[in-house]
């Protein structure tokens, strides 16, 4: 430790830029993450924040749920023997406000279920990002899919479907505006259970089913991922070309007696305190981002995801750094110092 703090000394200005690039690079990262994390929030929040079941819809359907429909026989039989599951279907849509401002918004009723509120026909329940447009409890909306209009009577938080607001309708309505009387999901908690004529799927794969959601969070990752690789490769070329110009000081202390072991316990060492601090640095700013982004930025970096890609990242960097140390076990002391000589 001693030796590399000592050589880091000397070498200040070269391990100085190599940390900056690492932090710049891990900053860069965890902002990525969390605005992939505040997108799928702000994409499929209504999913998202449901706990842990399976949701199914007809096997007919290809795997969107908006060409799902459940048959009525299969969905009162399994409603009445568990009290937890519910039916519920989603359709894209609009509002307008008194001032005729419009509003996309994802259009949601349900069975009676503990997990959602239950409306009257003209009644409306929404996200309460739509307070944000000046949308008030007591408000009258309407919408180019019904003659009528709906009375805000309550605002729900983290409600949201493909980017837009949930509004919450009663099913008598949902049936006027979209001309159907079949549900299109069911969703059952705590339980896998195979249903003949369904299809089954868990939180996550009923996620991936989603296009929007799919394509979104796989561009992020691939972003994200990508930028983890590029700091590997980084700790490798740096320590390789750092390894290059020290070979005549490594054939020197491999003649007194210094082992192999040791120098990559210098190596390693250089690499972990690079690292540890570009990675504090980088998790603090990350964090205070999450207090002065801008309310529109869907933003969302939790320190369990910031703790996982620092983990990632100190993998990456011992192995990349280990690769490119591997020919210091090549150097032959005696060639090492006529060639530092030379």
């Amino acid at each position: 430790m001693k030796m590399a703090l000592k050589e880091m000394k000397k070498n200040k200005s070269r391990y100085l830029i190599v940390g900056s690039i690492v932090l710049l690079i891990s900053l860069v990262t965890f902002i990525i993450s969390g605005l992939a994390n505040g997108l799928s929030q702000d994409n499929v929040s209504l999913i998202k924040n449901m706990p842990d079941g399976t949701f199914y819809m007809s096997e007919d359907a290809n795997e969107s749920f908006t060409q799902s429909h459940i048959d009525a026989s299969k969905q009162n039989q399994i409603l009445n023997n568990d009290r937890e599951a519910f039916a519920f279907s989603i359709q894209m849509g609009s509002l307008k406000n008194e001032a005729d401002n419009q509003q996309s918004v994802a259009f949601l009723t349900s069975t009676d279920a503990p997990l959602l509120k239950q409306v009257n026909e003209g009644e409306v329940i929404l996200d309460s990002g739509l307070k944000a447009e000046g949308i008030q409890v007591g408000d009258e909306l309407s919408s180019p899919l019904f003659e009528g209009t709906f009375k805000v009577i309550d605002f729900v938080d983290n409600k949201t479907f493909n980017h837009s607001p949930v509004a919450l309708i009663s099913q008598e309505t949902f049936e006027e505006m979209f001309r159907t009387d079949e549900w299109q999901l069911l969703y059952l908690p705590d339980t896998t259970e195979t249903i003949s004529g369904l299809q089954s799927f868990s939180k996550k794969e009923f996620l991936s089913t989603i296009p929007s959601y799919q394509a979104e969070q796989m561009t992020l990752n691939m972003i994200v991922w990508f930028l983890v690789v590029i700091s590997g490769m980084l700790f490798a070329i740096f320590f390789y070309m750092m390894n290059v110009q020290k070979i005549g000081m490594y054939g020197i202390l491999k003649a007194l007696g210094i082992r192999t072991s040791d120098l990559f316990k210098m190596m390693w060492s250089q690499m972990a305190m690079i690292t540890i601090i570009a990675l504090l640095i980088s998790t603090a700013i990350s964090q205070v981002f999450q207090y002065v982004a801008p309310d529109s930025m869907p933003y969302h970096l939790t320190l369990t995801t910031t703790l996982q890609l620092s983990l990632v990242f100190a993998v990456v960097g011992f192995i990349g750094s280990t690769l490119s140390g591997f020919q210091i076990k090549k150097i032959d002391p005696l060639q090492a110092i006529q060639q530092g000589e030379a």
